[in-house]
């Protein structure tokens, strides 16, 4: 890639080559999406502003090999449709779509794929030599670089070899703090500082992979190889820890931002499905805290076809002032192929006290809340309302098995899949279920949730807050209706655990004589909170309220310190659901993974 930068009496040339590498998955598959993705950020950064004009001629090498589809024929028309944009293209397409020998899957490494990959970036950095390109951008398609800027920012850094740190769904990124003496990962304390931003800046580090800068002006830069390995290597043969062997230079990790995101690799049984949902997770990700990616516009992708995931209905809570949130929820469905019905939220800062009055409701007697002793507030006399709306609904129409989600959560990594399964078993094992949490704050937490002895990854439910998602019958609607909970309300949260006869506060309970409702819940969860309490972009609209029958009584007190709305606390061994029956899918799902 050929940078020119305009000052006012000069005009720089910077060649640079990026040499994307494409993983063998299907570009043309409606699940998959990488490089659509991918190849579209190559070209924005064509577009990013600076203090001076930019104009970006690019160089550009292409490699793509042994795809089980027509990833090679897509890629190939998009780069007759954009090869003017680019300096220089090298295309070099290899047609063999066998297998390696031995291998026991597409996700799975051994020392022929290794060396096959540790050939074409050698080939890359060939290129890149022969054209005297001054830098060299290594990256995996998958990666994706969010800030339009950050060629720009790795090269003031003036290292050989500098990465930016990328973001994904776990304590793994592109670095390692530590490395044993056989060249394999090592945990350190040096690590995790790091990798949440708690110390922010470039930093030294044995390891650097998947995206990164090589700054080939440098004197140093001249031993860097690929491949052949270097004489004296004797460990594994694995392509990054080969780099950082022959490479003898330090390397760089920068956090001052967030530059991009990336998934968490695959272990070696999964499948190319596999790859493109942890993908697309990786692209409901950065959803979270930005705008959506657009694939690149010169490719012609099939059109999603959304569903209801075998459900009668998905409900969607939304209040009306909430557009962000309405936007995000709807685009982060439809990127799982999920279609709903968007609920206007009853807004509770809306209701005077008259219009209350009116639908008579009348607080619990007694009711407080267990953090701040307050009582309900008109927040959560509007969040109450509108599940309240929803239960009715189903009532009203008949649904034997509907969905309900709020407008700020975050979903896990193969949702779609772990949901449908999930759902599948209830049915074939005949459940007799009410009401299913797929994400929650569990309250109880001296002791396990009894699991089911015929159902993966699924408790009997104890006392728990939120009601971020959950499954909901129509025997199980009818019966929290039947409750009359208008009558003596209190937040939806305290509800449920009360007519499921799991509330800690007996007198609650006493209010309801029926306390029948069969509640249950996904172990693992589902879906989580996009914020937390104290977490930038936080916004409660049940916390940060009035009291509900006195609008002089404020109840926006210090969200830093609100301990309803703050992340589950890590339970105690003792405590933990350990015998719930896991499936397949958590053996490479799990939050933690590094």
């Amino acid at each position: 890639m050929l940078f020119s930068l305009e000052t006012s009496s000069q005009f720089y040339i910077t060649p640079l080559i990026i040499y994307l590498e494409l993983p063998k998955h299907c570009l043309e598959s409606r699940k998959c999406g990488i490089d659509p993705f991918g190849i579209n950020i190559v070209r924005s950064w064509r577009r990013c502003k600076a203090p001076h004009s930019l104009v970006f001629p690019v160089s550009h090498r292409v490699a793509t090999d042994r795809n089980a589809d027509n990833t090679t024929a897509i890629l190939r028309d998009w780069l007759i449709k954009v090869q003017n944009y680019y300096h220089y293209v090298e295309w070099r397409p290899d047609e063999d779509s066998s297998a390696f020998e031995d291998e026991l899957g597409p996700k799975h490494w051994n020392n022929l794929r290794y060396e096959h990959v540790m050939k074409l970036r050698q080939a890359a950095l060939d290129t890149a030599r022969e054209i005297w390109a001054d830098y060299l951008l290594v990256a995996d398609c998958d990666n994706l670089l969010t800030s339009r800027d950050v060629l720009w920012k790795l090269m003031r850094e003036n290292k050989t070899i500098v990465a930016p740190m990328l973001e994904s769904r776990a304590a793994y990124s592109n670095f390692w703090c530590g490395m044993t003496s056989q060249g394999y990962y090592k945990r350190t304390p040096a690590y995790m500082p790091i990798r949440k931003q708690e110390r922010r800046g470039c930093f030294s580090v044995p390891m650097v992979h998947s995206t990164y800068l090589l700054d080939l002006r440098k004197e140093a830069s001249r031993q860097l190889a690929f491949y052949p390995p270097h004489p004296e290597y004797s460990w594994a043969l694995d392509d990054v820890i080969v780099f950082a062997f022959s490479a003898q230079v330090q390397m760089y990790i920068c956090n001052k931002e967030t530059y991009g995101y990336f998934p968490v690799p695959m272990r070696s049984h999964a499948t190319l499905q596999d790859e493109a949902e942890s993908f697309l997770h990786t692209h409901l990700e950065i959803m979270v805290k930005n705008p959506p990616l657009e694939p690149s516009s010169f490719l012609s992708l099939p059109p999603k076809q959304p569903n209801k995931m075998g459900f009668d209905e998905v409900f969607m809570i939304n209040l009306a002032r909430r557009a962000d949130r309405r936007e995000r929820m709807l685009r982060t469905l439809h990127e799982q192929e999920l279609s709903c019905k968007v609920v206007p939220a009853v807004d509770g800062k809306a209701l005077n006290k008259s219009e209350i009055e009116a639908m008579g409701i009348k607080m619990l007697p007694g009711y407080k809340d267990p953090y701040h002793g307050r009582p309900l507030t008109k927040g959560e006399l509007g969040c109450f309302l509108s599940h309240y709306n929803i239960w009715k609904e189903i009532a009203d129409r008949g649904l034997q098995t509907s969905l309900v989600i709020e407008d700020d959560l975050r979903f896990e990594v193969f949702f779609r899949r772990r949901l449908q399964a999930l759902l599948l078993e209830v049915t074939t094992h005949k459940l007799d279920w009410d009401l299913i949490y797929i994400g929650r704050k569990r309250m109880q937490v001296d002791h396990p949730e009894r699991s089911l002895p015929n159902i993966h990854n699924l408790v009997e439910a104890d006392y728990s807050y939120w009601t971020l998602g959950y499954m909901l019958s129509l025997r199980g609607a009818r019966k929290l209706l039947r409750a009359k909970p208008l009558t003596k309300m209190l937040p939806v949260d305290e509800f449920l655990p009360v007519m499921y006869d799991k509330h800690p506060v007996s007198e609650y309970m006493d209010h309801f004589q029926r306390r029948d409702l069969r509640a249950f819940s996904a172990e693992p969860l589902l879906v989580y909170p996009t914020h937390y309490t104290g977490d930038d972009g936080y916004i409660s609209d049940t916390e940060t309220s009035v009291v509900w029958d006195n609008e002089t009584v404020k109840t926006d007190w210090d969200r830093a310190k609100s301990r309803k709305t703050q992340e589950q606390g890590e339970l105690s061994f003792q405590a933990q659901n350990s015998d719930v029956l896991q499936s397949e899918l958590e053996n490479w799902s799990a939050r933690d993974e590094l």
